[in-house]
């Protein structure tokens, strides 16, 4: 029976249709991202050096770039300065008078204790005197009390020369240490302040870009240094509304782009929770078909390598056992 032309356009549109949805089921357009790492230093200042130019590679721990820090060195310098007074009065502290104080105590002892001797021998003559009927009761009681007083003197002495070889104390040792910590805490934030100061690369990379030269003024926490760690690329894809219920994170996929190669294998490992339309368009049921979803991709670092941010991809499922 012969088919009307209708019916027989139908079919041919029906399969152009059906194949196109197969091929836009085969692969997703999208482009690769880079996972770059900004460098800043938490504090501002003038950019005194840039060590580095774009697409220079860097090895971990090599200078990036540095800011005017004269202020932080004086404040360093002060720090240090405050340590060193306080940790020598805390030592101070632990330790008795100079040896001539020492020394001074000692004499002056000595003069007291020669004193005090004197004094009670003159006690014993007066007491000879008295039994004799040479002097009164009044003159021995001078002198008994005088030898008191020079007794009472050679003690005080005694004890002066006791407390002068001893260190402070203890509260007084105590508050003069924890001064010299406060100290010592002082200094080390100065030191991590110039640190910051000077930046440099948290990991071997690619200088991807730099964002100020020499002299400019660089607000804190303002990246100066853009740097592409080796393998820190992902696929970055929009997959169709339709689409969207046969993937799931962890599912492998291929990757595909102009001068790669081999086609890439890779993993999704993100699956956008909101749609977008691209381009834009009205909200109707009629235009569901461009309603699509980010999806994204993470390659081997080994093989993640060989994708440049910003060039057009092709992903695709990966074949059955192309993947473990």
């Amino acid at each position: 029976m012969t088919r009307s032309p209708i019916l027989l356009a139908v079919a041919v549109a029906c399969t152009w249709l059906g194949a196109c949805a197969e091929r836009a089921d085969t692969g997703w357009s999208g482009y690769v991202e880079g996972d770059y790492v900004y460098v800043a230093s938490p504090l501002g200042g003038s950019l005194e050096a840039l060590a580095v130019k774009r697409g220079q590679t860097v090895a971990r721990g090599e200078p990036l770039f540095s800011l005017e820090s004269e202020a932080e060195r004086a404040a360093r310098e002060e720090a240090a300065a405050r340590l060193a007074a306080a940790q020598a009065q805390a030592q101070d502290l632990q330790k008795g008078r100079r040896p001539d104080e020492l020394a001074m105590s000692e004499a002056q002892l000595a003069q007291a204790r020669a004193e005090a001797k004197r004094a009670s021998d003159e006690y014993l003559r007066q007491q000879a005197l008295l039994a004799q009927g040479f002097i009164s009761p009044q003159r021995l009681e001078d002198a008994r009390a005088a030898a008191e007083q020079a007794r009472q003197k050679a003690a005080e002495a005694a004890a002066a020369l006791r407390v002068a070889r001893l260190p402070a104390r203890t509260d007084e040792r105590v508050a003069a240490t924890a001064t010299a910590q406060a100290a010592q805490q002082a200094l080390r934030q100065t030191d991590w302040r110039t640190q910051q100061k000077q930046q440099r690369a948290p990991a071997d990379a690619v200088v991807a870009d730099t964002f100020f030269r020499v002299g400019e003024w660089v607000q804190p926490g303002q990246p100066v240094v853009a740097l592409l760690p080796p393998g820190q690329t992902r696929a970055r894809f929009f997959v169709p509304e339709a689409a969207l219920a046969s993937i799931a994170i962890g599912q492998p996929v291929t990757i595909h782009c102009d001068g790669c190669g081999a086609p890439i294998a890779a993993r999704i490992d993100f699956i956008a929770t909101q749609a977008e339309y691209t381009p834009p368009v009205i909200y109707s049921n009629s235009q569901r078909a461009r309603l699509v979803f980010m999806v994204e991709a993470r390659p081997d670092p080994k093989d993640g390598a060989r994708l440049k941010p910003g060039e057009p991809v092709e992903v695709r499922r990966a074949a059955t056992g192309a993947a473990s």
